[in-house]
This record gives structure tokens, sequence and C-alpha cells, in this order.
């Protein structure tokens, strides 16, 4: 935490006007802005809103590689954080900044807290957020895992597929829902299956942003139906776009031929299996230590 000069002499002053602001930065890149002050802040490009009852408890912080911690409580409201968004995961490792701010003079101010959301709960109108520190990404495994399938998600810095050439993702208008499998027109020239343990994303509608893994992907006679593993967590509607991305089962095979990466390829394919590991020596005749 650093301190400005004004800042320090106005905490030392006896007499403050001083509240905190959060502002927090959802992954599809919505910003919300909160005080505990009783009137709007404004700084940074975000308006910080002083009706939506948000507080903080204590923040824990120490030094060396302990985890920084506090805990975050509020209102739900239309205007500002929703249970429905909240049940979808719209605020899953949301980025979280924490200011003491002069509210007289909003420039003097010090940024105390940076992190994420963690553990999010809701009940009776209400919600309560963990949030965490940056130290908490040492907390994530690190390394390289020895198996035959590889250890790489699709696209990712590991794998560099481009998923953007063509062949791999394209758009499809939703035209039949009924729970989990989804009708869509608009997919041609893609083999059933294709899409399968890949990724389906709203583009569009309630559902706009939120993305589920593809269970089954079939061409049938009335077209093609995507089966998920899990709903969305809001409801698609017909005539909804969707983006489809290529699913990967991680094998070797699969690699080389469906997507020519081979040479990045994050498996072991040769690794020995677990009956070569606990297989011993044998012997078929009696060994008495004799020559023969």
């Amino acid at each position: 935490m650093s301190m400005s000069d004004d800042m320090r002499a106005h905490l030392s002053g006896g007499i403050t006007t001083l509240c905190r602001c959060w502002a927090l930065t959802r992954k599809d890149g919505v910003q919300l802005g909160f005080t505990d002050h009783d009137g709007d802040l404004s700084f940074e490009g975000i308006v910080f809103r002083a009706d939506t009852g948000l507080t903080a408890l204590a923040l824990q912080q120490g030094t060396g590689l302990s985890v920084d911690n506090t805990e975050a409580m509020g209102a739900l409201s239309d205007a500002s954080i929703s249970e429905a968004d909240i049940a979808v995961g719209r605020y899953d490792g949301a980025e979280v900044r924490c200011w003491l701010v002069n509210w007289a003079i909003v420039a003097m101010r010090v940024l105390q807290f940076r992190g994420t959301i963690g553990e999010l709960r809701r009940s009776g109108g209400a919600f309560e957020a963990e949030l965490l520190g940056l130290t908490d990404l040492l907390n994530r495994p690190q390394g390289r895992v020895f198996q035959k399938p590889c250890s790489a998600v699709l696209g990712d810095g590991s794998c560099r597929m481009d998923l953007d050439a063509p062949g791999y993702r394209t758009e499809a208008v939703v035209t039949r829902v009924d729970g989990t499998r989804i009708g869509l027109d608009g997919v041609a020239g893609f083999d059933s299956g294709w899409f399968q343990r890949g990724v389906l994303e709203a583009l569009g509608g309630a559902a706009a942003g939120l993305r589920g893994v593809i269970k089954a992907d079939v061409v049938g006679v009335d077209g093609r139906e995507i089966t998920l593993w899990s709903g969305l967590g809001a409801d698609l509607a017909l005539g909804d776009t969707v983006r489809l991305t290529a699913g990967c089962d991680k094998r070797m095979e699969t690699c080389r031929f469906k997507f020519d990466n081979l040479l990045n390829f994050q498996g072991f394919p040769d690794i020995p299996g677990n009956d070569w590991t606990v297989a011993v020596p044998a012997s078929a005749t009696a060994t008495g230590g004799s020559r023969r």
C-alpha cells in the first residue's frame, strides 16, 4: 500500500472524511462501482454508487506469502448485483479493487486491496462474497503431469491451437430448446460429433456470454442437435445466436489428424500403463540356483 503525503497528513489530523470504494470487474468486461459513503463518488472513470448497501468486513493483510482476504456483503438488486447473475456465474473470478478514499477530495486515496472473488453465497435477498488477494494465485498447482492424454486446454498457451482458423468455429441459430438439448440451424460442412467435448457460447439473448461444454453432437434428419452436460444457467430462446467450438478428446491421434497440431501435444503417448509398472520378473520353471 503506497500512501501520499497529503493522505498521511489527513489521517494524522484527527478529523477525517474517509470512506471505502470498491470496483468490481467481471470477466465479460462489465464494471461496477460501490461505496459505503452516503453519496455517489467518481474517479478513474468509474461511478461508485452509494445506494447498493455494500459493506466489507475487516481486511486481513500480512507480509510474506500469506493470503490476503476479506469479505464483502450487500443487497441483491436488479440495478447492481442480481441473484440471476450470481447463479449463472457471471461474478466468478471477478477482479476486485478496494480504496480508502477522502470523499471530500477523491484524488486523495490509497489502494488497500486487489484480488478476485472466491466463494460467493446468496440467501434472503443478500449476498456474501469472499475476496482473495493476489497471493492466492500461489496456491494453484504448477508443473506437468505425466499421462498419456494431453494435459493442455484446447487453444491455451500450451496447446497454441488457433481456434479461429477455418473449420474449428462456427455460428448457428437456435431452432429448438429442450432442456440441455438444443437444435441448431446454419451448421453445414461439419461431421457428426465434430463439436463433441467442445464449447457452446451464447452470443445474444438472456444467456449472452455464458458457455457450456458439449456432451453430444448429432446430425440427424431434423438437423443438428447439441446436448450440453449441464444448462447454461439462463434460458436460450428461439432465434438466439450461438458460437460452436470444436472439441478435443486429448488423444494424440486427434491432435494429429483433426487439428494438425502434433508438435504441441502435451501428453506422453508412449508412457507405460499401470500393468507394466506393477509387473515383476517371473519364470515358468523352478529356480534352484543351477545353470539349468
